[in-house]
């Protein structure tokens, strides 16, 4: 059993903000392998099904990104998912816009959505960073992922998004460091 975060702000004025990549996957994610409608529970919008015969839950925390854990550690305790099978979808300044890094464990780089995650089930789940880049100065942080991706990055988005999809067989594998190499190569 596996379960798919994508982390993101539940307003609609957010649905293209940088910082909603997480919940843009977890869309692809349903769409591409048939998932369950949404339904609220868990203080998320969760999915269930079968991807390559592994049994899947996926959700899109509603609790706002800083209190992502709270939804997690529900859904983990009710279900009985270990956080070595929870694998996290989230937005990184720190990685070039377009770049994928999957981990597992280590720090939350001072990403508040890694950091409620870190609090509420501990480190010890598989993390995959999309690079959104870094703005020129550390005070426009906060306004950059909060700002809705232009035009041209939407386009690179979908690629990103399709490399991301057709490579969840290595993903489901936790072959991390494969899975890194085969998106970014594509």
């Amino acid at each position: 059993m596996l379960l798919f975060v994508g982390l993101g702000n539940p307003t609609p004025d957010s649905e293209n903000n940088r910082h909603n990549i997480g919940f843009k996957l977890i869309d692809a994610l349903n769409q591409k392998f048939g998932l369950s409608k949404q339904k609220p529970k868990f203080k998320g919008l969760l999915t269930t099904g079968n991807i390559e015969d592994k049994k899947v839950y996926a959700i899109k925390p509603l609790t706002f990104m800083n209190n992502s854990g709270i939804c997690i550690r529900e859904l983990i305790e009710y279900f009985k998912i270990d956080a070595e099978d929870v694998i996290v979808f989230h937005d990184d300044l720190d990685l070039e816009f377009g770049k994928v890094k999957a981990k597992f464990a280590g720090s939350s780089a001072g990403h508040n959505g890694i950091e409620s995650i870190d609090k509420f089930i501990g480190k010890d789940y598989s993390r995959v960073r999309i690079g959104i880049g870094r703005p020129k100065t550390k005070a426009d942080v906060s306004d950059h992922v909060l700002k809705d991706f232009d035009e041209d990055e939407m386009i690179q988005l979908e690629k990103i998004t399709k490399n991301i999809i057709d490579s969840m067989p290595i993903l489901i594998d936790k072959k991390l460091d494969l899975f890194s190499s085969t998106v970014n190569n594509k």
